[in-house]
């Protein structure tokens, strides 16, 4: 495997890195999420697909660019660091998923040029993923609740975990909204009783709960890495006993910690997301591990950023408390740790 981004990545990552951080400053981030029913602005989802970042990881035949998982994390991981607010990966899983079904081109056209808005519809659990499918496909119909169905009231489609398959379903949903610790997520209790087609197999579920690992764990990372910027700098300007707390070696060594979890993370996630794209034996297991670490990883970083920043950290003032949040949210969703943990075990044969 490479151990560096190649010179188009590294391209991706600095406009990716650029274009975040003009867009979306973190007072206009933190609007959005405040005031926003939707949870984004359609101008911006509109600008999302005009830069082609909606079809990033489309097939060339739905107009999209078919790149892979290495791409998609390199554009995760900025997404994290800007505390981007928007549903872009729940909508690029669900691309995934349809693209692999075939047979969707339109519907993947009008995904990547952002006149469609489609999620996938997983847990049937008030806890996601612990208990087995509930919902049911019945006679060119699917009805039963999907809970924790992230911005199902913008969608515009979802498609719906069963045990006979992955169905496709129009709207309009009958939603309940689900309020979590994150004031960026608009998660939804759905109701359903809709005409419906099977798209996906399980196998093709299985591929993509991978995908959402990796990109999981990217986002994540620019999460650490953002929290880590921020100690940083704020230690150095805040002083005690007339120097910069940023030279008690203390500090020193607890910000050298969040270094090389967010390092190690780093090369998790670059490595799931390489054998993702390849194919390799180990992606199942390098998937999980990458997810699983990189939970526990941001929730010890950005607890860390918190810590260090003193009183203030908990204060609504301070953006850390904003990527803390995500990232406990980040921790449970596409897969908790424990379920990782567990599909880590089973890959490596234990």
């Amino acid at each position: 495997m490479r151990f560096e981004l190649s010179e188009d990545q590294a391209l991706l990552r600095r406009s990716t890195r650029d274009f975040f951080a003009s867009a979306y400053p973190f007072e206009r981030s933190r609007r959005i999420m405040e005031q926003s029913d939707l949870g984004y602005e359609a101008d911006d989802w509109r600008q999302l697909a005009e830069m082609g970042y909606l079809g990033l990881t489309l097939p060339p035949s739905a107009g999209g660019q078919g790149l892979g998982a290495i791409e998609l994390a390199v554009v995760m991981e900025e997404i994290g660091r800007a505390c981007v607010p928007g549903p872009y990966l729940d909508v690029a899983l669900a691309s995934a998923l349809l693209a692999d079904a075939g047979g969707q081109e339109s519907l993947l056209a009008d995904v990547g040029a952002g006149r469609a808005l489609v999620v996938i519809a997983r847990a049937d659990a008030s806890f996601a993923g612990r208990v087995p499918g509930e919902t049911r496909f019945d006679g060119g119909r699917v009805r039963g609740c999907k809970h924790f169905v992230p911005f199902a009231a913008a969608a515009d489609a979802l498609l719906v975990v069963t045990p006979d398959g992955v169905a496709l379903a129009r709207k309009p949903f009958a939603t309940t909204p689900t309020p979590t610790i994150d004031p960026a997520q608009r998660f939804a209790l759905v109701r359903l009783d809709h005409a419906a087609t099977i798209v996906g197999t399980p196998a093709a579920l299985e591929r993509v709960e991978q995908l959402a690992a990796v990109a999981a764990a990217a986002e994540l990372l620019g999460i650490m890495g953002r929290c880590l910027e921020a100690t940083v700098a704020y230690t150095q300007t805040r002083t005690a006993f007339g120097q910069p707390i940023g030279a008690f070696q203390a500090l020193q060594h607890r910000m050298a910690e969040m270094l090389l979890r967010t390092e190690s993370t780093r090369s998790a996630v670059y490595r799931a997301a390489w054998c993702h794209d390849t194919r390799d034996p180990e992606t199942a297991l390098a998937c999980a591990a990458a997810k699983a670490y990189a939970g526990d990883a941001a929730r010890h970083v950005c607890g860390e950023a918190i810590q260090m920043h003193g009183g203030i950290g908990f204060t609504w003032e301070l953006d850390v408390h904003f990527y803390f949040k995500r990232a406990k949210t980040l921790e449970q969703h596409y897969g908790a740790t424990e379920v990782q943990l567990e599909r880590a075990l089973a890959a490596a044969g234990c």
